[in-house]
């Protein structure tokens, strides 16, 4: 089944992990077994390149992701805005290489949408892996007027926060609401015509972008409180919300975010790919039966690996099981294509500027 998956982190991998990403998932284990990397993550990656391709990827969202912290005691975040914006700008180098080795396709507008998922439903063994650009935390933005510079670039969605707080509002594991630079951040993309990405806001955060932003929201990598209970997943009323707006929320394959009460470096891997299911079945069940408000949003190798996914998740192509466990609980071919890709593609045909 082909695939739209609208959370990778490509760039995190590529150059702030320096792996690789044109080796198999093997070698890259080895070679991290072989220098003895001992890093949640590292031996356990679950994909790359010819992973993604023999998986049926044929378009993603990748990421802009630079964080800044303070202080930073691990080899996640940088010091300063300064710092944040130019490890966005090596980020988006490290698509742009990977674009002229032909491992790359960036995806800015409708057109190139829809021309790209026609010939990689021909030739999905020599199609470029596609991706529509977007930022995971606004801290590399120096000002609400940067976005601009990163739209020219090719930014078409945008997450205001990440883990903790920034200058643009709190995140997971915070419950800080927006700046007023948030504010002229948003008005300046609802202009541009970017989506907005709601994951990882805190629940105030939450609904001060609800309440400020016109525009079109999506939740790339988001699951429900009702799977597992805590502040980094939705409650139903957060849902809702995504589903009333027309978004479409991301089914991650965290399993800190499947399995309740799980403990990083602690908790054994009890939940499968079965609860993944569970969430597509909740986000329905809050849609009055619809399916088009659900899709995959993975985050695999955001920064953890197989150690952190269900159990019956090795590397990427795993995610073909769902197929499976789907058609058992009696979803159809067409279901289970709008939740793989259908519904992501049907979104940013949407919002996608049209050429």
């Amino acid at each position: 089944m082909w695939i739209f998956d609208a959370h990778l982190d490509l760039a995190l991998n590529g150059v702030d992990w320096n792996r690789d990403l044109r080796q198999s998932v093997d070698d890259i284990r080895a070679q991290e077994i072989t220098l003895q990397m001992t890093e949640p993550g590292r031996q356990k990656n679950t994909l790359s390149f010819p992973e993604l391709r023999e998986s049926q990827v044929g378009i993603c969202l990748t990421t802009l992701l630079a964080r800044q912290e303070q202080p930073i005691n691990h080899s996640f975040g940088w010091t300063s805005p300064q710092t944040c914006y130019a490890m966005a700008h090596a980020h988006l180098a490290y698509y742009r290489a990977m674009e002229r080795d032909g491992y790359l396709k960036m995806l800015r507008t409708r057109q190139d949408l829809n021309n790209h998922w026609w010939q990689y439903q021909r030739e999905p063994q020599t199609t470029p892996l596609g991706f529509v650009l977007t930022m995971e935390g606004a801290d590399p933005i120096l000002t609400p007027e940067t976005v601009y510079e990163f739209h020219e670039a090719g930014l078409r969605a945008l997450g205001l926060t990440h883990y903790g707080t920034n200058r643009y509002g709190g995140g997971t594991r915070s419950e800080v609401g927006l700046s007023l630079t948030a504010i002229d951040l948003l008005k300046h993309c609802e202009k541009l015509g970017i989506t907005i990405d709601v994951t990882h806001l805190s629940d105030v955060a939450f609904w001060q972008v609800v309440k400020h932003f016109q525009g079109r929201i999506h939740a790339s990598h988001q699951n429900a409180r009702a799977i597992c209970n805590w502040q980094r997943q939705f409650s139903d009323d957060q849902i809702r919300v995504v589903i009333e707006r027309d978004g479409v929320l991301g089914v991650s394959m965290d399993v800190i975010m499947l399995q309740e009460g799980y403990v990083r470096g602690v908790s054994p891997n009890i939940a499968t790919l079965e609860r993944a299911v569970d969430q597509i079945e909740h986000v329905q069940s809050l849609s009055g039966g619809a399916l088009r408000y659900v899709g995959l949003g993975t985050d695999l190798d955001g920064g953890y690996g197989c150690e952190q996914t269900p159990a019956d998740l090795d590397r990427y192509r795993d995610l073909q099981k769902l197929v499976g466990l789907m058609q058992r609980r009696g979803y159809s071919d067409a279901d289970i294509e709008g939740v793989f890709h259908g519904n992501w593609m049907r979104f940013f045909g949407e919002i996608l500027p049209e050429s």
